[in-house]
């Protein structure tokens, strides 16, 4: 009976491993690139292109980042449990504590993108260019963006290397 038990908690932590690793790059991934092409589309100064990557960053944020960015503390909290880790454990707390960082600069900064988006397409169906609110939204979303991927960053160190 505990070979078999012992088999299937083995087995539900490879799950929600795979789980974990998937879900923690699809959250760095899509960040990363939705990064990448909303700078890439202020760049080209064409209101219509930029407003068009404003409401796919949206969407990539509903999309891939809220669910990836649940599913991870869900995992890790599960894989926590199996592996019989502590909350308390120093490596842990630190995993934790960058996420935590992650999310509270990161949710600000997706405000700010729905702010983005509107402006923008407001500025399309106006004929106008973008309003000054527009880059000072960008701006305070790029500054929020640093802190955020470094923590990201961080909690891939700190799981990795058990710090």
């Amino acid at each position: 009976m505990d070979a078999g038990r012992n088999y299937l908690e083995t087995l539900m932590f490879i799950v929600l491993k795979i789980i974990h690793i998937l879900a923690s790059t699809l959250f760095l991934g899509a960040g990363l690139a939705s990064v990448f092409y909303k700078l890439y589309a202020d760049k080209t100064g064409d209101v219509s292109f930029i407003a068009r990557v404003c409401r796919a960053v949206v969407i990539a944020d509903m999309l891939f980042i809220i669910p990836s960015g649940i599913i991870l503390p869900v995992t890790g909290i599960g894989m926590m449990h199996a592996a019989g880790y502590s909350f308390t454990d120093p490596w842990i707390m630190h995993g934790f504590a960058l996420y935590i960082l992650a999310g509270l600069t990161w949710l600000p900064a997706a405000f700010l993108q729905v702010r983005m988006r509107n402006l923008s397409e407001a500025a399309v169906d106006k004929g106008e260019a973008l309003p000054p609110l527009y880059f000072r939204s960008r701006l305070i979303w790029c500054l929020l963006g640093i802190p955020s991927f470094f923590a990201a960053i961080g909690v891939f160190v700190v799981m990795v290397g058990r710090y």
